[in-house]
């Protein structure tokens, strides 16, 4: 897998600050708000975040002047993860990589609805992030297709769709939404793999 950088890696570098400690604040508070926009949704309390960041509500506003700023960087943050693990998993069997990244990808878009709403389709930001997606996720399932794993007669925006509409069901817990997942991807993987 090529090592340039993906557009939203260039987004997520120039959000983060360069000071250690401010960093450091900036890392806790993504996490704090990831997790609070999946348990809460876009309404999560931004008071709620900070708290859980462990920083006060100025340090959040001086980091996220916005709601906004801080849907799109939790936003690019989960994208950013995306394009990192399919990197790490290039080099696994090609069925293997493309299903550890659409197990991620599942987890992404529990963020994702959360904070949809909210987002702008046209943004920079939505855009960089849609593109590094394909670019990060596509050539593993190419792969898989080539490779003679993955039917041939479905595009990649197909297959994501697929697993997004699969995961905007409510289910009963996270391992009920795996056994779906993965016989919506049996039906995916060819009857030769």
């Amino acid at each position: 897998m090529t090592a340039q950088p993906f557009p939203v890696s260039e987004i997520v570098a120039a959000q983060r600050p360069h000071r250690k400690d401010a960093a450091r604040n900036y890392d806790a508070l993504i996490t704090a708000a990831r997790e609070a926009f999946a348990e809460n949704g876009a309404e999560a309390s931004l008071e709620d975040i900070a708290r859980r960041a462990g920083v006060g509500i100025g340090t959040l506003y001086r980091n996220f002047p916005t709601r906004r700023h801080l849907f799109e960087s939790v936003y690019a943050g989960e994208v950013n993860d995306l394009c990192r693990l399919a990197r790490q998993v290039a080099d696994r069997e090609p069925w293997e990589a493309l299903t550890s990244w659409l197990r991620r990808f599942v987890d992404y878009t529990v963020t994702k609805r959360a904070i949809r709403e909210a987002m702008d389709d046209e943004s920079d930001i939505f855009l960089a992030c849609r593109e590094s997606m394909y670019q990060a996720g596509g050539p593993l399932f190419e792969r898989a297709q080539k490779a003679g794993e993955a039917r041939t007669d479905l595009s990649f925006d197909d297959l994501l769709r697929m697993v997004a509409g699969i995961t905007a069901t409510n289910f009963v817990d996270d391992a009920q939404r795996g056994r779906v997942l993965t016989v919506a991807l049996d039906g995916v993987r060819t009857s030769a793999a």
